[in-house]
């Protein structure tokens, strides 16, 4: 079963990333540290127009950016008697409409470090911010294009009658200009 050993992997990657949120110091104390948390905060950059957009992904939901779906499998955070860290495990693939869809990360990010371990994109950089609860995403539909009301108001634009309307305005033609060549 494919899906069974993912999870595993999932539930096993998330003990090695309590390890390094515990500070390294290889206790069972270390890994109770590390709370898991039900949603994972990221920002994204998009490089072809320099916005930068905030990024809620539930775990085991999909986030959408741009092209990219974010899948968080698991976010951990250290409680706030430590030092701050934040590791969320993601799975992010590009799927672009005239092209297969593409695997373009697996792993942990953490916030503290974003180069450690950074997705490879030519186009989008996601990175984590925080772990915390996040609200479920909406599912996508596709929305009915509006019929126009039958029973519209007519509106008239606001005339001001101290003020004459622009309509004999006349622009004449430039004439008599007369252009003479640069000298060196």
């Amino acid at each position: 079963m494919p899906g069974n050993r993912r999870v595993k992997a999932v539930r096993r990657l998330g003990a090695a990333a309590a390890f390094v949120l515990g500070a390294g110091t290889g206790t069972a104390a270390a890994v109770e540290r590390a709370d898991p948390v039900p949603g994972a905060v990221l920002q994204g950059l998009d490089k072809t127009t320099a916005r930068v957009s905030m990024i809620e992904a539930p775990i085991d939901g999909v986030a959408r950016f741009g092209t990219l779906e974010i899948t968080a499998r698991a976010c951990h955070k250290k409680p706030p008697t430590e030092p701050p860290e934040s590791a969320a495990f993601l799975e992010i693939v590009d799927v672009r409409p005239d092209s297969p869809a593409v695997d373009v990360f697996s792993g942990w990010m953490f916030a503290s470090s974003p180069a450690l371990s950074a997705m490879e994109h030519p186009v989008y950089d996601v990175w984590v911010i925080d772990c915390r609860k996040v609200a479920a995403p909406a599912p996508v539909e596709e929305a009915p294009e509006p019929e126009p009301p039958q029973d519209a108001l007519q509106v008239e634009p606001l005339r001001d009658p101290q003020v004459e309307p622009l309509q004999d305005i006349q622009v004449e033609p430039l004439q008599d200009i007369q252009v003479e060549p640069l000298q060196n």
